[in-house]
């Protein structure tokens, strides 16, 4: 047995005062039960009723007696009496009220207050107490204008921080969307490049003739129903030959005169043909109009100037 236990045995429990004892000691009373859990405080004298109803109905009486009723505004009627033309369900009486039933229990509450005021009102009048405030009464703010202007801030702060996290969200939902279109770029764009290459291996072998794929049009799907075809034509190598040295076929004789081109006689001139007269309306001479005299016409006529 501990020394604590031996100078302890005959003690009762409120001979100990757990302030003069270590936690070592205070463990070990608490284990034995001689101590309580919660504030080990010695009460003196017995405890006082709360619900000291004599007291209370004594301190209503000193209210009653001690001050004016303009000090204690109290009022105690009964509900005002229903109006001729009140309509619904109301009890008359506030014993028959249904405290389960909100209209009701609302209603009499709404006509007991009634009955306050018109209690009250004409017995403030008559006392010369104002019942209505000032046109330009300010009542005075329970908070500073300082804690007022302080929240105002903290409110905008927290609106502009709404604001900026909403923006951040559309502008990450925006790059994403962009991020991914690029993505799809990028992946049509090495399909297609990878399906060119497939097809210039093919034509370097000598396994396709067609150099379609040269001008990057994609085989379009064949239409249903009525839909037009496109119609066959030459590849783009015959078409590119025929841009660069024409059409072939027989060149020989192309400029010679036809049965069509022989009757075609509408700009024919006969003053024009064959250099017999001027070519255009205005213009003299023919074909020769400008040649030069030959050596011995010259001569002739340097000599019958002497």
């Amino acid at each position: 047995m501990s020394d604590f236990e031996e100078d302890n045995t005959s003690a009762s429990d409120s001979d100990i005062d757990p302030s003069e004892l270590t936690e070592k000691e205070l463990q070990e009373a608490f284990s034995q039960g001689k101590i309580k859990p919660g504030l080990n405080v010695v009460l003196e004298g017995k405890k006082k009723s709360a619900n000291d109803i004599s007291g209370l109905k004594q301190s209503l009486l000193d209210l009653k007696n001690d001050f004016p009723w303009v000090e204690r505004l109290d009022v105690t009627e009964a509900p005002v009496p229903e109006t001729p033309g009140q309509s619904g369900e109301t009890a008359k009486n506030p014993s028959d009220v249904n405290a389960e039933d909100d209209f009701q229990r609302e209603i009499c509450f709404y006509r007991q207050a009634q009955a306050a005021v018109l209690f009250a009102l004409p017995r403030l009048l008559k006392l010369k107490v104002a019942t209505r405030r000032p046109d330009d009464y300010f009542a005075e703010m329970a908070k500073t204008d300082q804690h007022m202007q302080k929240i105002r801030h903290k409110l905008q702060s927290k609106q502009a921080a709404m604001e900026k996290s909403e923006k951040a969200k559309q502008l990450r939902a925006l790059r994403k969307y962009g991020k991914k279109v690029q993505t799809e770029v990028l992946q049509k764009r090495q399909k297609e490049k990878s399906a060119m290459m497939t097809q210039v291996k093919k034509y370097q072998k000598g396994l396709s003739d067609k150099l379609d794929f040269l001008e990057g049009d994609q085989p379009q799907k064949k239409a249903s129903g009525s839909a037009v075809q496109k119609k066959k034509g030459p590849n783009a190598k015959r078409r590119y030959k025929d841009e660069k040295f024409g059409f072939g076929g027989r060149k020989k004789g192309s400029k010679r005169n036809t049965k069509e081109s022989v009757n075609d006689v509408p700009g024919f001139r006969k003053s024009a043909a064959h250099g017999r007269g001027p070519s255009r309306p205005g213009k003299k001479g023919g074909k020769n109009a400008n040649k030069r005299p030959g050596k011995s016409v010259r001569q002739k006529i340097k000599n019958k100037g002497r």
